[in-house]
């Protein structure tokens, strides 16, 4: 029963500490999440996709799943899904370093705690 609490609390600190950092860096998060949707856009207006075809093409090259099944053909538009797939990179990077910093805020309460 204890250990069950014990791991309630430091899920809800993680949590905690988790919005806390989301909502320290929601301008750069958005940021870059609207860069990528707006190229993506200009991808499928050059490629001639419909927006739901250019907003899927963005999302699996800024995930960098890349399925292949949209590939652009202007080298206009390769250089833009360059750039989303870069994008992409950074976003992950700052979800995993908010994930980080909020695991450690959480086992630092946890700690404190214990002492």
């Amino acid at each position: 029963m204890r250990a069950r609490q014990i791991r309630r609390q430091i899920r809800r600190a993680f949590f905690v500490a988790l919005f806390e950092q989301l909502h320290i860096v929601w301008p750069v998060l958005s940021g870059v999440l609207l860069v990528m949707v707006v190229l993506g856009l200009l991808i499928g207006h050059v490629e001639g996709w419909p927006i739901t075809d250019a907003l899927y093409f963005t999302f699996v090259t800024g995930l960098t799943i890349g399925y292949g099944d949209l590939t652009p053909k202007h080298v206009e538009a390769r250089c833009l899904a360059m750039v989303i797939g870069f994008s992409g990179i950074v976003l992950t990077g700052l979800v995993a370093a908010v994930s980080v910093r909020a695991l450690d805020v959480a086992a630092r309460n946890h700690t404190e705690q214990i002492d």
